[in-house]
């Protein structure tokens, strides 16, 4: 079956589609994907992961088509970022 994992940074992403067997965990896709080596700062441990934006546990089973992604941590609060934009535009 067909799958893909994507992980984004700011300047830089990468998304790679994957054939993989059915019953894989969001865990094996992930090492499957080579991303750990891509990007070595990702800490699966600390890092949430999900398909289409719905957190899921990586020992999940992955069904097919699903989009694997890995989540960044929030380095800025939401609530602050609509004021940045105000005052940048004042």
């Amino acid at each position: 079956m067909k799958v893909s994992v994507v992980y984004a940074l700011p300047k830089r992403h990468s998304q790679q589609t994957l054939e993989v067997p059915e019953g894989i965990s969001v865990r094996e896709v992930i090492e499957r994907s080579g991303l750990l080596k891509q990007f070595p700062e990702i800490d699966l441990e600390t890092q949430r992961v999900g398909v289409y934006g719905k957190v899921i546990a990586l020992d999940a089973p992955v069904e097919e088509g699903a989009r694997v992604e890995i989540y960044r941590a929030i380095t800025v609060d939401p609530a602050v970022v609509p004021r940045r934009k105000q005052a940048k535009e004042s």
